[in-house]
């Protein structure tokens, strides 16, 4: 890859040899270049995790904050400065688990954001134990007779919410995975980007093997329109589709309040805000 204008030198990055993070990285980074953004025009929010420190290993401005809330930052980020180019990123615990309430609720702000999920079906920053995407049977140090319940289906959720933009990529197919960043960064509203990644430390099921022979690209003919269409295609498990799914145009969360300008350009009336101190 020719070096972009998001590109760290000399930055040591703290994730395992063979780790799906690298590709996520490496396709966020073109996928902004491409896109001819500048690194001050870009926010990254993070949470807790090993994919929560990938803002870390770029030229951009980042917010890393509590385990689950990146979305929340993020919002409030976008809400003071709508001008900027705010991307939501971290794992499938972090998103799904510890912040799987502000994930409901942010699809039903539609927020204009970009949530990309790393989802490598466990947890990888402390040990391995089983996360929201973790297959059925799936044996952990803390499940060590499987995994009992069901995996989230984050897909299916976003698209039963009617989230405004639902898409999920594997960095086994990297340059898709560009276009679908891509595609979610220029949408206006949420655009959830659920990214299957393996993690060869602590799971030796979902391989990248196993995402290249489990997935498939949707076809052409598919209609990103079709909510019903879209909602039936996420529930498929033989083999796990890759693409947009669901996408459509409503109203922002920034537009529903009014906001217009940045909060800084914003002069405040002193007289207003001494009565409501004041409490008249």
């Amino acid at each position: 890859m020719n070096k972009t204008d998001f590109d760290m030198s000399d930055v040591d990055i703290a994730w395992c040899p063979g780790c799906g993070d690298f590709g996520i990285l490496s396709a966020v980074k073109r996928a902004l270049d491409e896109l001819g953004k500048e690194p001050q025009e870009v926010v990254m929010v993070s949470g807790i995790g090993q994919a929560a420190k990938l803002p870390q290993y770029m030229n951009v401005n980042y917010f890393n904050g509590l385990h689950g809330r990146a979305l929340p930052a993020a919002v409030a980020i976008k809400a003071s400065n709508p001008t900027l180019t705010v991307i939501a990123e971290s794992g499938d615990g972090d998103m799904y688990g510890e912040g799987g309430n502000h994930f409901t609720h942010n699809i039903r702000r539609n927020p204009d954001i970009t949530n990309i999920v790393h989802n490598n079906m466990v947890y990888g920053l402390t040990k391995g134990q089983a996360s929201p995407t973790s297959e059925r049977g799936f044996v952990t140090p803390v499940q060590v007779d499987g995994v009992i319940l069901e995996p989230f289906n984050p897909i299916a959720s976003a698209i039963a919410l009617n989230a405004s933009f639902v898409a999920r990529a594997s960095i086994t197919d990297p340059d898709f995975t560009v276009g679908i960043i891509k595609a979610a960064v220029e949408h206006r509203g949420y655009a959830l980007v659920d990214i299957f990644q393996p993690c060869p430390s602590f799971n030796k099921i979902n391989t990248y093997k196993w995402f290249m022979e489990n997935t498939y690209r949707l076809e052409e003919a598919h209609d990103i329109t079709d909510r019903k269409a879209a909602f039936a295609r996420s529930l498929e498990t033989d083999r796990l589709p890759l693409g947009i799914f669901y996408k459509n145009e409503r109203t922002t969360f920034e537009e529903s309040l009014e906001i217009k300008i940045p909060a800084y350009k914003k002069r405040v009336d002193m007289e207003r805000l001494g009565k409501i101190l004041k409490g008249a």
